[in-house]
């Protein structure tokens, strides 16, 4: 059972945005985190011009209002906090941008807003007022506008953590087997951490396996999809960190994404061999005396 809350997710809905007299701080997404000093009860202006999800740690509950309007999104912080990491989530393409966000009592010019900028030309969406003359849809026959595998990962998370009413619906996907061993060990074998897999959804030739990561250990353990052993397609923490084993904090979920089965892209499980024991049969040695001849 999950002891956390999931990674909150909010929808922000890129539209375009009029000029400002104030110049903006211009930063360029590199596939680099990007570094975002806020003030204490200085509220902060990123300008994304996306279709964004962000996604941010449990930790920040109470430290940071996240708002948004106009294809803007609008940061405070209530309280300090070392640096965080948060992320938006492109529901266009699936693609994550990563910010690094640290809070002070004082920063140099605070409410400066800052205007992401891309290497390719932004996709506007466009939005239909006329209502009557859009088709009615049905619910069950939604195909992803994300790639497959970022539909899956949300899917599957939505399954697990969302209200039924809350899960979007995904033409086509239907749950299979994993056919993964009760216990992983090869998953993350340098850590003390227990891999158990839960459930796993296919769409097309993708599999999402959800599989549960608990913290034996004693210390904080910050999860690296790098560090994962096997060929995956893509793989998704529900949560960064672990806390040492027995806090609220020691379990969260990992998504895998696999081309097939998950279990073709796992390091194959090391079967114990029981060592076999000759058994020596004991020998009674019998002494047979020569019979004496008659007197």
């Amino acid at each position: 059972m999950m002891k956390r809350l999931p990674i909150l997710l909010m929808s922000l809905i890129g539209l375009s945005f009029s000029s400002h007299s104030v110049a903006d701080v211009l930063m360029k997404w590199e596939r680099k985190p990007l570094p975002i000093a806020l003030q204490v009860d200085k509220e902060r202006i990123i300008f994304v011009d996306k279709n964004v999800k962000v996604g941010y740690p449990a930790e920040l509950d109470g430290k940071l209002r996240i708002q948004s309007t106009g294809g803007a999104v609008y940061l405070k912080a209530l309280e300090t906090f070392p640096s965080t990491r948060i992320e938006f989530r492109d529901v266009s393409t699936g693609e994550i941008f990563l910010f690094d966000i640290v809070s002070a009592t004082k920063v140099a010019n605070p409410e400066e807003s800052i205007r992401m900028v891309f290497d390719i030309a932004v996709e506007k969406q466009s939005f239909s007022t006329n209502r009557d003359d859009e088709p009615d849809l049905s619910l069950t026959g939604t195909r992803p506008q994300l790639p497959i595998p970022a539909a899956l990962t949300r899917y599957a998370a939505q399954s697990l953590y969302a209200p039924l009413r809350a899960v979007e619906p995904l033409e086509g996907v239907r749950r299979v087997a994993h056919r993964l061993p009760k216990k992983i060990t090869t998953l993350l074998p340098a850590y003390s951490i227990d891999a158990t897999p839960l459930i796993s959804w296919q769409l097309d030739y993708y599999v999402v396996t959800a599989i549960r990561l608990q913290n034996k250990g004693n210390s904080q353990i910050t999860l690296d999809p790098r560090e994962l052993q096997g060929q995956f397609y893509a793989a998704t923490f529900q949560h960064n960190w672990l806390g040492r084993y027995g806090s609220n904090e020691d379990t969260t979920t990992l998504y895998l994404v696999t081309e097939g089965y998950a279990n073709n892209a796992l390091i194959p499980e090391t079967r114990q061999v029981k060592p076999v024991t000759k058994k020596v049969k004991k020998t009674t040695k019998v002494e047979t005396k020569p019979a004496q001849s008659a007197k």
